[in-house]
């Protein structure tokens, strides 16, 4: 319990200097912009790759990611059928609702937490690797359906290779399968960059905070709310319940499990919404909630679970 608290004032700290920074205009209004493009494209995948190349390749299919997976698929269902059973929005709009209550921030908040909390990145590559190129291409395809009506299938397919997460996570996957060994000097570099991830997403979350206002339109409050209850204290449950009970899965691993699915709605969720104009409010509400209230959330998983 010392090492979970120990990680979560860690990243508290880092959180709080980055509203900090952002507060007081370091770096200009596109400070927290610039940061999350470089985690994007250059540390986080450097991290991943780095952790998987050389993790053993039997963790990536754990029963873990599985467990957290089902998670997000029941909260996604679940709020798709309450939405149509008390508040009814067209299908673009409620596929946002749906990914708001049950697509994971596995980028700017997973990894931190998988490091300092869970002990290690390589947690986060199973189910990043599913809700990347399983559950986001599914969404787009309703998205672009629903708004234009039509299918760009060469988006839906090549939105998953151009992902650089994707890309770093499936090279390391296969450095580690083949039982390559990584050159030293290489190795130092990609290590040098992949320590940069935690501290940018952090501090770039923190500059996010300064002057966010969520559920200030009525009509979206019934929406936010569920989905932000969903990610928050459903998810996790849910997948607490899968992995002990259908996994019977124990100890640590349970507990890495139930913070896998109380991780807060991706802010990949915002850029969806505002790629097609659909949405916006319930995305930037519900990831800007999920986001504040996961952290005592995961707090009480750990409580609970360790």
């Amino acid at each position: 319990m010392l090492g979970v608290l120990t990680g979560f004032g860690i990243i508290a700290f880092v959180i709080a200097v980055g509203y900090v920074v952002g507060r007081i205009g370091v770096g200009g209004p596109q400070a927290g912009y610039v940061l999350n493009r470089i985690a994007f494209f250059v540390t986080n995948p450097a991290l991943l790759f780095t952790v998987l190349a050389k993790e053993d390749i039997r963790t990536v299919g754990s029963g873990v990611g599985l467990a957290a997976n089902l998670a997000a698929v029941a909260a996604g269902v679940l709020f798709l059928l309450l939405s149509r059973l008390f508040f009814p929005r067209p299908a673009a709009r409620t596929t946002i609702g749906v990914l708001s209550a049950s697509y994971s921030n596995f980028n700017n908040i997973g990894i931190p937490v998988a490091v300092y909390v869970l002990g290690s990145a390589a947690y986060v590559a199973p189910v990043l690797l599913v809700q990347l190129i399983i559950f986001a291409p599914i969404a787009l395809t309703v998205l672009d359906v629903t708004s234009r009506g039509r299918v760009s299938l060469r988006d839906i397919v090549l939105n998953p290779v151009r992902n650089p997460m994707i890309i770093a996570s499936l090279a390391g996957v296969v450095v580690a399968a083949l039982g390559w060994r990584i050159p030293g000097p290489v190795d130092s570099a990609f290590t040098l960059l992949g320590g940069a991830a935690v501290p940018v997403v952090l501090m770039a979350f923190g500059m996010s905070l300064h002057g966010s206002a969520p559920l200030r339109a009525r009509g979206a409050r019934a929406e936010v709310i569920v989905a932000s209850a969903f990610k928050v204290i459903l998810m996790p449950l849910v997948g607490w319940a899968i992995a002990r009970f259908g996994f019977h899965i124990t100890g640590h691993q349970l507990f890495v499990t139930a913070v896998l699915s109380g991780l807060p709605a991706a802010q990949n969720v915002y850029n969806f919404a505002a790629r097609y104009e659909r949405g916006e409010i319930v995305a930037r509400d519900a990831v800007l909630l999920t986001t504040i209230f996961s952290v005592p959330a995961i707090f009480v998983i750990a409580l609970l679970l360790t």
